[in-house]
């Protein structure tokens, strides 16, 4: 099965997750659903939902409960990349120009902020504590991974250790719960509920590995982002620490000169470019990728052959050859 295989295996479910969220947004503040609308319209994939749908079929459940959770999810994802945005100064999101460079940072900080406590307002409607402690504790851990990525902004000292720590908080954490809270509405028992958390820490972290290592390599127009647009935000990924403890002294001392420097100019972005890529920072970065893959892969024994865990492991393996 690929991807679009397992898309399609939970269409009808995902076209009543959009009415869902359409429902969830209206408000007699015309602004919040103008600005939340422009962002979930843009273009995302809707991966996270995806996830906790098949989660929740593979643990067989299929009742109304996982549409209003999994739009609860995209809710969440949504309130942080506007949130992001503001912090990071963006102004282009999924190759159109962001929220806060439209509407403002005011708005975009405000209208995150509904839509995370909309999606709590939600969770509590479900009921379920176990759910509530599970998405709570995700979102706890991304504000920790995001106030660390601050702490971290332009400084060539970060560690392989510092930024997986990042990574895990701020993206993979969101993922895990997907996943768990699927296994959840289907009553998994215990080893299998944390066996779908573990598939999706492992798939998340793979999941932002690629989006930085694209960040290098891929087109603008496929990635949605101007390329090197994480370190002109003072953003050191994994594929630029392992360039600054591969490269030669004189390499290094360049470009930690280019990291702190914040009139870089657009030669000093092409050298670094060059750099990480000869030497092996790519290379290393995917293969960590694949490596995380194999390990969300390897999550999933627990649960028998069936078509919606075919369906998970697609979904792992496009999260390395994906390239938006």
């Amino acid at each position: 099965m690929n991807v679009e295989q397992a898309i399609k295996s939970i269409e009808e479910e995902l076209k009543a997750v959009e009415a869902e969220m359409a429902k969830n947004l209206l408000s007699e503040v015309i602004m919040i659903p103008t600005v939340s609308r422009y962002l979930i319209s843009s273009g995302g994939k809707r991966f996270r939902p995806v996830l906790l749908l098949l989660s929740a079929h593979l643990c067989g459940y299929h009742g109304p409960r996982a549409i209003p959770l999994a739009s609860t999810i995209e809710f969440i994802h949504t309130a942080t990349l506007l949130h992001d945005d503001v912090v990071d100064r963006a102004f282009v999101r999924r190759g159109m120009a962001s929220a806060n460079s439209v509407w403002g940072e005011g708005a975009s900080v405000l209208v995150g902020d509904f839509l995370f406590t909309k999606s709590f307002a939600l969770i509590v409607a479900d009921g379920n504590l176990r759910i509530l402690e599970v998405i709570s504790g995700a979102t706890t851990r991304m504000a920790e991974g995001e106030v660390m990525q601050l702490v971290k902004l332009g400084d060539p000292a970060i560690t392989e250790k510092d930024y997986y720590y990042v990574i895990t908080n701020k993206t993979a954490v969101l993922i895990s719960a997907a996943c768990q809270v699927g296994g959840i509405l289907g009553n998994a028992f215990l080893e299998q509920e944390k066996a779908l958390a573990d598939f999706g820490l492992n798939l998340g972290v793979a999941f932002q590995l690629m989006d930085d290592t694209l960040d290098y390599t891929s087109a603008t127009a496929t990635l949605g982002k101007e390329i090197g647009k994480d370190l002109n935000e003072g953003k050191i990924t994994l594929p630029l620490i392992q360039a600054l403890k591969a490269c030669s002294p004189g390499e290094r001392d360049r470009l930690k000169q280019i990291i702190q420097d914040r009139d870089r100019k657009e030669a000093d972005l092409s050298y670094v470019m060059q750099v990480v890529k000869e030497c092996g920072g790519i290379d290393y970065a995917v293969q960590c990728a694949e490596d995380f893959v194999a390990k969300a892969r390897t999550s999933l024994t627990p649960f028998p052959s069936s078509r919606e865990k075919e369906a998970l492991l697609a979904l792992a393996d496009y999260a390395i050859r994906r390239k938006w």
